[in-house]
């Protein structure tokens, strides 16, 4: 069974077809076609010039994250498998501060437990000590990955 098409149903197809695709080309482009020039729009400012270039490269985006998309850090795995397994160390007792101590608290306390517990000081073998003593201070002295930390801490 074949279709038999005359040439006047072939332009009227073609036509709706036509007509279709212009409506939803139309439908798609509503708002740059009906939006209001503004004086901005008409004048030849500077901060026109690299539009494109500030569009990505500014700092008004930075804070931007896609939807569904979390910034998942080496920090943020380390600290949330460390918390489901109970081996998160506890840095405010390694370094021996309370959980609201200052920077300045965090670093002045580093440095006098460096200087008793450093490796060239003591005798002993105090090398796994002086590293989990960095570490406390590395995570601790920055204020991100402290954040980070203290959601993953659980205190008894």
């Amino acid at each position: 069974m074949e279709i038999e098409v005359s040439d006047e149903e072939k332009i009227i197809l073609f036509g709706s077809f036509a007509i279709v695709i212009i409506a939803i080309f139309l439908f798609l482009a509503r708002d740059t076609i009906l939006r209001r020039k503004t004086s901005y729009d008409k004048e030849n400012h500077e901060s026109k010039k690299d539009k494109t270039y500030e569009k990505y490269h500014s700092d008004w985006g930075d804070d931007y994250e896609d939807i569904g998309q979390r910034k998942n850090t080496a920090e943020d795995r380390e600290f949330r498998d460390a918390a489901i397994n109970d081996e998160l160390p506890n840095y405010y007792e390694i370094l021996e501060i309370p959980r609201d101590a200052t920077q300045k608290e965090i670093k002045k306390k580093f440095r006098e437990l460096a200087k008793k517990t450093h490796p060239d000081k003591t005798k002993e073998d105090s090398e796994e000590e002086m590293v989990e003593l960095n570490k406390a201070y590395e995570i601790l002295s920055d204020d991100e990955k402290r954040e980070k930390y203290d959601k993953y801490l659980k205190v008894d």
